[in-house]
């Protein structure tokens, strides 16, 4: 059995409705507080075991405030079994949610950059040839855990997202899947593009790599080594685009494990991230394969 171990961030999210996203010197007053569970890491595992497939997600949270983000996990089917907890804060996101449904999001780290290699070490042990690994760019010693799980022969798939400096330093090589958007496909490729230009400038830099390039409401394209595949979004009314990305690739991942063709996985993808949109939350916006169906 393929088996997918997602070692990725835990985030709590604190989400204000706002009329606008507040400008520099500004003082804004929001019309809501909610707090949802959230983290790159966290919303793509709840993601793909929703999808249908079998996970296993490794990271870390707080000691004192990061219980109910593992509970989360776990009634979404999620194996928690090398789920650490450290001293210290959970790391946590301030998302301002505009009018029209777009975000704007800070960051704070908190015990996503208290990964060791010990820890990954434990957790990459129990994967070997053919299993899947997912990052994102939320947690500290991605560059060891990639290194580490190529050794074992796993298949990478990376979603470098956020984008900063630290991406460039990664062995970037090793990737078998990336899921980029536009703007993460120029910094990557360290030049502009878009649409079919930069999807094929990425692949001439990644030769043995598969890739999504997400286009927003313009949809997708896939590159599978072979031929560019298309795949338009399914419209609906935006209330938030928090976890649109995240609901995106775990239903692509999960889908593909499970023995979907590409274009079927892309297809169940776009379906998945529309129902994700059209309501609130991060992983309590992401459907199950049973809605989508």
């Amino acid at each position: 059995m393929t088996k997918i171990l997602n070692f990725g961030s835990l985030n709590i999210d604190y989400t204000y409705s706002v009329d606008h996203f507040v400008r520099g010197g500004e003082t804004l007053s929001s019309d809501e507080l909610h707090i949802y569970p959230g983290g790159k890491g966290l919303n793509q595992s709840v993601a793909l075991s929703k999808s249908g497939a079998e996970v296993w997600h490794a990271g870390a949270v707080g000691d004192g405030d990061g219980d109910f983000l593992v509970d989360i996990l776990k009634e979404a089917g999620v194996h928690t079994d090398w789920l650490c907890y450290t001293e210290g804060k959970t790391g946590h996101a301030i998302i301002q949610r505009a009018a029209d449904g777009g975000n704007c999001i800070l960051l704070y780290g908190g015990a996503n950059q208290k990964i060791t290699r010990d820890m990954a070490d434990k957790a990459l042990e129990n994967f070997g040839e053919g299993d899947y690994l997912v990052l994102q760019n939320e947690i500290s010693e991605i560059g060891y855990i990639m290194e580490k799980a190529h050794e074992r022969g796993m298949k990478i798939v990376l979603n470098p997202s956020p984008m900063n400096e630290k991406i460039l330093t990664y062995p970037l090589e090793y990737t078998d899947y990336f899921l980029v958007n536009e703007v993460e496909a120029e910094d990557i490729c360290g030049e502009p593009g878009e649409g079919d230009a930069l999807l094929e400038k990425m692949a001439d830099r990644f030769p043995g790599a598969k890739i999504v390039l997400t286009l927003g409401s313009k949809g997708s394209l896939y590159w599978n080594g072979r031929e560019i595949l298309e795949q338009s979004i399914y419209p609906v009314k935006t209330v938030d685009t928090t976890a649109a990305g995240d609901t995106f690739t775990g239903f692509f991942i999960g889908g593909l494990v499970q023995g979907l063709d590409e274009r079927a996985a892309l297809d169940l993808a776009a379906k998945a991230a529309s129902i994700a949109v059209s309501r609130p939350g991060a992983a309590s916006s992401i459907p199950s394969r049973e809605e989508i169906n």
